[in-house]
């Protein structure tokens, strides 16, 4: 994931103001970045990715967290969807079709 790709995708926050809210804002609690325009509070699929940005900023100094490709991250978060782990607002990047 590079970091102008969305790693919110029901409120299009992307990985660089994530990484750049962590920095500057220094938040004490990985519930914080909700902060960053809404991080995490859509459909919920993006908090594991979030928490694991917000550990390895605060326990190691750097954010270089690996994500999937943003096509494989879209079809997980559907999959996430589709089994009832969220519902993404309005406005929310729509959720893939189910191709398997």
């Amino acid at each position: 994931m590079l970091p102008d790709d969305e790693l919110c995708l029901c409120f299009h926050v992307t990985k660089r103001k994530v990484v750049n809210y962590i920095r500057i804002e220094k938040p004490k609690r990985p519930a914080q970045l909700s902060e960053c325009f809404g991080a995490g509070t859509g459909c919920g699929w993006c908090r594991p990715f979030l928490e694991r940005l917000f550990e390895q900023a605060v326990l190691g100094g750097e954010t270089s967290v690996d994500f999937p490709t943003p096509e494989e991250y879209a079809k997980l978060r559907g999959k996430y969807v589709r089994a009832g782990g969220g519902t993404p607002p309005p406005g929310a990047a729509p959720v893939p079709e189910d191709d398997d």
